[in-house]
């Protein structure tokens, strides 16, 4: 629910109360939300409680006398990810069923693009009666989705089917819904981000300029998905968002083959993006070295995607970055079949916009079959976009 936008339409009831944990469940789970009331449901709960919570005005009219303000119920409609209409009386659902645009919330749900949730409440009479059921059928033809009600005592004293649903479902029900939208629930995903920096001495190192943006762009999409990531990163000043993220912080590149060792077993994929240090010191000093001239000999660091693709089982999938400079698709190529990846992301530092510490990239996708696929210059969380649309594709 991170960030979706959520309508919630209140209208008359008894059980309008609860109406206020909806919105406090909706906030907690990380949507924006903007109630609509009709004018009757004022009487079973105030504005201020909803607008207190909510944090926005309540909208009720069409035209907002006091402020002078206009409440488009197109501009709502255009706005919403999602809409809840809770309660939702026999009246404003045989309103909604044939098109009785009278007040703002009816016009608001006709006017939305998005799925709309109604979750029923009345007397269980009201409830079975002919009219009502043959509404409930004509707006789930429209496509919307019911939450059923319970049964339970109701506001007459009487026990039956009418009670509403209680907030906790309905905020499950959306919840799954947007689920579908997330094809890597369920999935584990490794990625590497960030530079490596290898110890010359207490206060020296050899490191790059890598910023970690395009990593952890790709690690905040694949959790926007639904992947649960581990994400190893090296030095940078960034922070993880979303809750699926668990950060794992190293400093030398040994460290980032450790635990990328370490992690990928459990994982269905890894996403190789750290500009991992390909040479070290041979000795590291302990102390701060004193001497004007120093000769400094460099040994080969551990290729992590090299063993990465040796380790890799059928079921996983290895993505790789190459950044070039020269001679940039054959050594891309190379690097698929040298290491066993399943594609390869190249960029160039000869292309404007690309490189380190920008906030865009320029790439090509090369797979193992050497097909190539060639994007324009794009912001990197768009490209972190793309690397995520296709690791979907080859899962």
């Amino acid at each position: 629910m991170k960030g979706k936008k959520i309508l919630v339409g209140i209208t008359g009831g008894i059980a309008a109360y609860k109406a206020a944990i909806l919105v406090r469940l909706l906030i907690k789970a990380g949507a924006e939300v903007q109630v609509v009331m009709t004018e009757f449901a004022k009487k079973f709960i105030a504005p201020l409680t909803l607008a207190t919570l909510s944090k926005r005005p309540i909208l009720v009219q069409f035209f907002d006398v006091e402020n002078g303000n206009w409440n488009s119920h197109v501009d709502l409609g255009l706005w919403a990810d999602a809409m809840i209409i809770a309660p939702a009386t026999a009246n404003t659902m045989a309103k909604m069923a044939h098109g009785v645009a009278d007040n703002l919330l009816v016009t608001t749900y006709l006017s939305a693009r998005c799925p709309v949730f109604i979750a029923p409440a009345m007397d269980l009479d009201m409830y079975k009666h002919s009219s009502t059921q043959k509404n409930i059928k004509t707006l789930k033809s429209y496509g919307n989705f019911f939450i059923e009600p319970e049964i339970g005592e109701l506001a007459s004293g009487l026990i039956g089917k009418g009670r509403m649903a209680e907030p906790e479902q309905l905020v499950k029900f959306v919840e799954k819904y947007f689920d579908k939208e997330r094809p890597l629930i369920g999935k584990k995903v490794l990625v590497t981000a960030g530079p490596t920096y290898e110890y010359i001495d207490s206060v020296r190192f050899i490191g790059n300029f890598s910023s970690g943006k395009m990593g952890y762009a790709i690690a905040e999409e694949l959790a926007e998905m639904g992947a649960d990531v581990i994400l190893i990163s090296g030095p940078t000043s960034l922070h993880t968002i979303h809750a699926n993220i668990q950060r794992v912080n190293v400093v030398t590149s040994d460290e980032m083959y450790n635990e990328a060792l370490n992690h990928f077993t459990q994982c269905q994929a890894a996403i190789l993006s750290a500009a991992v240090a390909d040479f070290k010191p041979k000795k590291q000093f302990s102390e701060k070295i004193k001497e004007k001239e120093l000769t400094i000999e460099l040994i080969a660091t551990q290729d992590i995607a090299k063993k990465l693709g040796e380790l890799k089982t059928e079921e996983q999938r290895l993505i790789g970055f190459a950044l070039e400079t020269n001679n940039e698709l054959e050594n891309a190529k190379q690097k698929i079949k040298k290491k066993n990846l399943d594609f390869i992301v190249l960029n160039s530092l000869n292309d404007k916009g690309a490189g380190f510490q920008v906030d865009t990239n320029k790439v090509t996708f090369i797979d193992k079959n050497e097909q190539i696929t060639e994007f324009a210059l794009k912001s990197k969380t768009e490209v972190a976009q793309d690397i995520v649309t296709k690791l979907i594709e080859i899962l």
